[in-house]
């Protein structure tokens, strides 16, 4: 059974793109999705990738112009400019950990594409304690037990981001196969194709 690593960070739109596009993708070829969270910023930092915050304004406006073709394209529900973006991701990167150890693989795939959502399509901010546990709620998850293990995932956390400095990621989503990167959900069809190789 072939392995997809895959990297990312929950307050990525492009991640949120392309989510379940990936899990269709692996489904079809019976691969295996390894999820692994890891703090972006730390991956900007090391690789010279720069924060929207500092980026000059014609790639920012070419941004929006791209997430809303993609947007448009996939007919996915996706607001350009969110009530609760930048966020920091931490708090929910470690209650995807806590929810992938405690709940299983496709529990954790389905909690982060709800905490995709709601960042993009629901105006809420998954930095908030209460909004994380609610939506682990929504999820059928037990969010006190999620809250919980959520400081016994920092180490899985900060290891993920060494897998993926490693692995040679510098934006979110990287997809790993069988050694071989592929940078961003526009990038799923070259992984499906690989995946048939």
């Amino acid at each position: 059974m072939d392995r997809i690593e895959y990297y990312f960070a929950p307050h990525s739109p492009w991640t949120y793109l392309g989510h379940q596009r990936l899990a269709a993708i692996a489904q079809r070829h019976g691969a295996r999705i390894e999820m692994k969270p890891c703090d972006l910023g730390r991956v900007f930092e090391a690789t010279g990738s720069l924060p929207l915050s500092r980026r000059p304004p014609a790639r920012l406006a070419y941004r929006l112009v791209e997430l809303q073709r993609w947007r448009d394209f996939l007919g996915i529900e996706l607001n350009l400019h969110p009530a609760h973006f930048p966020v920091d991701p931490t708090a929910a990167s470690l209650a995807i950990i806590a929810t992938i150890s405690t709940e299983g693989e496709q529990a954790g795939h389905d909690f982060a594409g709800r905490l995709m959502r709601a960042v993009w399509a629901q105006e809420r901010n998954i930095a908030d304690e209460a909004t994380l546990a609610a939506i682990a709620t929504e999820a059928g998850l037990d969010a006190g037990r999620i809250m919980d293990a959520r400081e016994a995932a920092r180490p899985v956390y900060e290891r993920n981001t060494e897998d993926a400095l490693a692995a040679g990621m510098f934006g979110a989503p990287w997809y790993q196969l069988r050694g071989e990167g592929f940078w961003g959900q526009d990038r799923l069809e070259l992984l499906d194709r690989a995946l048939g190789l």
